[in-house]
């Protein structure tokens, strides 16, 4: 019976890693709610990252915004109240700065419409905070919906075949207990 106890034991420390991975949390599994800071998200739409030598900025589309949040460069120290420009294909829309989240968002309809459509579009951010004002570059690349579905879906399948497999050994595991039992072992 020892035998079967730590079995299970193992069974089920082996299939709890596949139901809590990583990013359950954030990348680092840190909840950080003050103004300015980088917050913990799933990823619920498509990321760009960019720099220059004075200036980093994180964005994301979301179902009703483009939310984008700005550091300095080299202190990681967040831009707040600056004024920010985004632009993609000769569209311009500005970005609101949101103090109770430290983040600039984007709530356009029509870009939005333009930014979350499937594809690569090559974005230009214009910041200005303060005395300083910078061009930042990228690439947002927007997944079809069917990829999006496919990755996902994927993983799903891993997590349901190890659950299975557990339960397979688990119960040859107890058939095999029960028959050294039942011979007297």
């Amino acid at each position: 019976m020892k035998m079967l106890t730590k079995f299970l034991v193992v069974a089920m420390l082996s299939t709890s890693t596949a139901l809590a991975g990583p990013g359950a949390h954030g990348p680092n599994g840190e909840h950080l709610d003050a103004p300015g800071s980088q917050h913990a998200q799933v990823d619920t739409g498509p990321r760009i990252e960019t720099f220059t030598e004075s200036f980093e900025l994180v964005g994301q589309v979301e179902a009703d915004q483009f939310s984008i949040m700005i550091d300095r460069y080299e202190t990681n120290e967040p831009v707040l109240g600056g004024k920010l420009e985004v632009e993609v294909n000769g569209a311009k829309a500005s970005a609101k700065f949101h103090a109770d989240h430290g983040d600039y968002v984007v709530n356009d309809v029509q870009f939005l419409k333009m930014i979350a459509a499937p594809g690569k579009h090559g974005l230009v951010f214009t910041l200005t905070a303060g005395d300083e004002s910078d061009l930042l570059e990228g690439t947002l690349d927007v997944k079809a919906v069917d990829d999006v579905h496919s990755h996902s879906s994927g993983y799903t399948g891993w997590i349901v075949a190890g659950g299975l497999l557990a339960a397979v050994l688990i119960a040859l595991a107890i058939r095999r207990v029960r028959r050294q039992s039942s011979n007297g072992n």
